[in-house]
């Protein structure tokens, strides 16, 4: 994905890191509340926060050596944005594991009903 100048890269940046946010920001909503309130991640928002680190990595290939003070606020800010997903994963994988086992007792609950049922019809 070539960028043709320093400023498209820079606006490219940009638009990545407002789009990490918003899917950092859907899955916690209150920064402060981190492991209290992460919410199991839907596949759109793990899809979303995938596709944009895949975005960001493109262009990091292509980096220029020359930097200005605009791309290295954008590169600060989407470091901010990776720390984030770094701090919210685990709790991601802790919503999800819970998601899991809470599945898991449906589906037994709903195998013992329907044992019930199946045997309730063969005394009848």
């Amino acid at each position: 994905m070539p960028l043709a100048s320093l400023d498209e890269l820079v606006c490219s940046l940009q638009e990545s890191n407002q789009r990490l946010s918003y899917w950092l920001d859907c899955l916690v909503p209150c920064p402060g509340t981190l492991p209290a309130t992460t919410r199991v991640a839907s596949p759109e928002q793990m899809s979303g926060l995938l596709s944009e680190l895949r975005r960001v990595g493109e262009y990091l290939k292509a980096m220029p050596a020359r930097k200005d003070r605009a791309l290295e606020h954008e590169l600060a800010q989407y470091r901010r944005n990776v720390e984030r997903v770094r701090d919210v994963l685990p709790s991601i994988h802790a919503a999800l594991l819970r998601e899991r086992a809470r599945l898991e007792q449906e589906r037994a609950r709903v195998d013992a009903a329907a044992q019930w049922a199946r045997s309730s019809r063969q005394t009848l």
